[in-house]
């Protein structure tokens, strides 16, 4: 993991514009009021090796909360279940409910002065996917 490559991106996103379309970036995915980096990707196996896989992320993730509670204060994790709950019964934004979609839970802060939100996380819902540590960006508040 590099950690000071990881502070810089989302410090860059916080001032990137949005882009008018959604669709991929050069760091993950972007979109009206969003972007989405990767910050890390780990391919999925057997089950044992993905336990180890999203333990490892999850230690990864809380590095990059460490540095940034540290510059925007602590964070109590906000629980993304409950969004993913949420999608089936009311109109939640995009980044959020994408969000949700993939990652149980997020450090979530609203970062003084640039409009913009920034989440942590890591999405790891899905089987059959890749493991990834995420960083959400994003003008949207979060539901």
């Amino acid at each position: 993991m590099n950690l000071a490559r990881h502070i810089a991106l989302v410090d860059e996103l916080c001032y990137r514009p949005f882009p008018a379309e959604h669709g991929p970036s050069d760091v993950g995915r972007s979109g009206p009021g969003y972007h989405v980096a990767v910050l890390e990707s780990e391919p999925y196996g057997d089950p044992a090796a993905r336990a180890v896989t999203i333990d490892q992320c999850e230690k990864d993730r809380d590095a990059v909360y460490e540095l940034l509670a540290s510059r925007w204060g602590d964070t109590d994790p906000y629980n993304l279940q409950t969004v993913l709950l949420r999608t089936e019964h009311e109109e939640i934004s995009r980044p959020w409910a994408d969000l949700g979609a993939c990652a149980g839970v997020a450090y979530l802060w609203e970062v003084e002065g640039s409009g913009r939100w920034v989440a942590v996380a890591v999405a790891d819902r899905d089987e059959a996917q890749e493991v990834h540590l995420l960083a959400l960006v994003t003008e949207t508040d979060p539901p």
